[in-house]
């Protein structure tokens, strides 16, 4: 339950070392750079603009090129890949692999423009299978369509629409004896013909021809179609032998797909290293930085600075007014909710990190709404095998495993309590196929059989919930020595709902819900009363004690008072604790009764067995995303609106934390 204390550090380099310090502050991580707007004469900024584009370019490029290796050299992958995380390499490797980046560079240049020339390549061989087929018409045409006829006669070629015979061609025209006419092709949408006509009386064919819709053909070549069409196949073979060369040298250099991950990724370093360049004041021949790191390994960085160049590095705690960037430290129960923390919002100046709270009620409310011991052991082994098999899986990821890991023990705890195994599953397969009765007893209760009970339990936990988060606030403001506000905004507060539920305990509303009467002593029920009295009176005369005006300082008060019908909801809203338990079970055991419809033998077994699988299998994915979900928002609307509103900012050092393919191991 620990926000990671903060100093600041400050650091004066030579110029000609800030390369080299820039990449080692990256390479360990621990540093949230400051950019400083205090220009003078001797020490400004530097425009970095160019060179962050260049590299941001780069980066692009790289990316490009590994999507071209994708698409075209698809590498075989599991589901489970992204648990991997990202391939360490050693820093004599990255160093390598550095100095080659322009080498790097022209093979991504090279991908992009093989892949240009293949699409060009694919292009232009779709338009010369457009252009074959469109001859097709006219390859019994023995002469060139561009020599236009002879000295004395003209060709004309063309189309008729519909289907046309020569015979009525020549009905339409007038047999004169000044043309000749051959069908190239005929089909009922079309027919393709040349004529060869006297030039005395082109035109008057041409236009008897146009009166039938003829439409003269536009080809130019000075070859015959047949040979034109050769000629297109020639050259539709070479685009495709050309295609396959650059399909097997993209295959060549997929083997170095590897390489190109670090390019891309060494080029984002280098576009966020001259971003923060850019930031820093420079003069002539020093830079400045300053920033913030934590205080655990401060001193540690500060000493190797000093030993590896030539500089001077400052540190000093942070003044109390500033605020100052939020890193989470927890132990290893509370440090997997952390995410679920960072995902509402990180503790700000005066708060205090509600993760270790957090942590049991998160693991216990999660495990109870799943309630099935079944499924607590899949998770709990899935979790583990996970961890074991993905070493290096990401810090989120493992964080998240993690988290998934207790609330699969919470679960297969809840899961004994309740006696749920996958629902019903233990007396139905004994039943079924043993023809045995066979009951795996409760621990404490069967929610199925006493669903009132569990709603009064799920109330009391979110009771102890809501007051808990009640607790830390007054807490928080003991800490600041405002003991009056945590009299008025806890202490009251305290009092009249203590009193309020001691009032409700002996009414008949709670005899009926628990199926059993509570009697009280007469000097308890006064003092019931007496709590919830003067809890009222302290709040509303005193909710509004920073008003002068009394009527408004009234008003304030009743209004404030007015909230306790938000404590009520928030109360009911546990009752989902009961609902999402109830709802694992009854499916749980729908599953198992529609398994069983096919009785016993070896075809009931095979049938059971694979509704057995689909059904848990769909109903525990169901069941873990309600959990998920319903489990965070009793965190973030009841337990966290009571004490915390997570505005601090994240520390974000200058890493390569957001490369997507490697991440440097440094040696010892």
């Amino acid at each position: 339950m620990a926000v990671c204390g903060m100093q600041k550090i400050y650091l004066c380099v030579w110029k000609k070392s800030r390369g080299e310090i820039l990449d080692l502050l990256q390479r360990r991580g621990t540093v949230q750079i400051r950019g400083s707007d205090e220009e003078d004469r001797w020490f400004r900024k530097k425009d970095t603009s160019s060179l962050l584009a260049l590299w941001g370019r780069r980066r692009m490029e790289t990316e490009e090129a590994l999507e071209i290796l994708k698409e075209q050299v698809p590498e075989k992958g599991g589901i489970l890949d992204p648990l991997k995380g990202r391939r360490e390499i050693p820093w004599t490797e990255y160093r390598k692999l550095a100095a080659k980046a322009e080498e790097l560079l022209e093979l991504a240049g090279e991908l992009r423009a093989l892949q240009k020339e293949r699409e060009g390549l694919k292009a232009e061989t779709l338009k010369l299978q457009a252009d074959r087929e469109a001859l097709a018409p006219w390859m019994k045409l023995d002469t060139a369509p561009a020599c236009g006829g002879t000295a004395s006669a003209e060709l004309l070629i063309g189309t008729l629409p519909g289907l046309w015979s020569k015979e009525q061609i020549l009905e339409k025209l007038g047999e004169d004896g000044c043309w000749e006419i051959e069908i190239l092709d005929s089909d009922p949408s079309q027919t393709a013909l040349a004529m060869l006509a006297l030039r005395s009386c082109r035109s008057r064919a041409e236009e008897a021809l146009r009166s039938c819709g003829f439409v003269r053909t536009q080809l130019d070549f000075s070859v015959t179609p047949a040979e034109q069409a050769l000629g297109i196949r020639q050259k539709e073979e070479e685009n495709r032998g050309r295609e396959e060369e650059i399909g097997k040298r993209m295959g060549v250099l997929a083997k170095r797909k590897k390489e190109l991950q670090f390019l891309a990724d060494y080029c984002g370093m280098q576009e966020e290293k001259y971003r923060i360049l850019g930031q820093l004041l420079q003069s002539e021949h020093i830079t400045f930085l300053s920033g913030y790191t934590p205080e655990k390994g401060g001193e540690k960085l500060k000493r190797e600075l000093e030993q590896r160049f030539e500089c001077a590095v400052e540190l000093e705690p942070v003044p109390r007014e500033e605020e100052m960037p939020v890193l989470l430290e927890n132990n290893l129960f509370a440090e997997p909710v952390e995410g679920v923390v960072e995902s509402y919002g990180l503790p700000g100046k005066g708060e205090m990190d509600p993760s270790s709270v957090m942590a049991f009620f998160y693991y216990f409310f999660f495990g109870l709404m799943l309630s099935d011991a079944g499924y607590g052991i899949v998770m709990v082994a899935g979790c583990l095998l996970a961890l074991k098999k993905f070493p290096g899986m990401a810090a989120g990821t493992k964080k998240m495993m993690m988290m998934f890991l207790y609330c699969g023990i919470s679960t297969t705890v809840w899961g004994i309590l309740f006696g749920g195994y996958f629902g019903d599953v233990i007396p139905i397969a004994a039943r079924t196929f043993f023809h045995r009765e066979v009951t795996v007893p409760a621990l404490w209760f069967a929610p199925l059989d006493d669903p009132m009970k569990l709603l009064l339990f799920s109330f009391l936990f979110g009771i102890v919930h809501l007051f808990t988060g009640l607790a830390i606030k007054g807490f928080l403001l003991l800490r600041e020595r405002k003991y009056l506000d945590c009299l008025c905004e806890v202490g009251f507060w305290y009092l009249f709902l203590a009193g309020l539920i001691l009032m409700l305990l002996p009414s008949g509303i709670f005899a009926s819900m628990a199926g059993t009467a509570v009697r009280f002593p007469g000097w308890l029920q006064t003092l019931s009363r007496v709590l919830a009295v003067l809890g009222a009176l302290g709040i509303v005369f005193m909710a509004g004690r920073r008003k002068k005006n009394f009527g408004l300082r009234l008003a304030l008060g009743a209004y404030e008072l007015y909230g306790v019908t938000s404590w009520l909801s928030d109360v009911l809203s546990y009752s989902r604790l009961l609902a999402l338990g109830i709802a694992t079970g009854v499916i749980a055991s729908v599953i198992n009764t529609m398994a069983a419809m096919a009785g016993g033998g070896v075809v009931g077994a095979v049938v059971f067995l694979l509704v057995f699988l689909a059904g848990h299998t769909l109903n525990l994915a169901i069941n873990l995303l309600g959990a998920y979900v319903h489990t965070n928002r009793l965190q973030y609307v009841e337990f966290f609106g009571k004490f915390y509103e997570g505005t601090g900012e994240a520390f974000r050092p200058f890493s390569h934390e957001s490369n997507r393919y490697f991440k440097v191991k440094e040696e010892k």
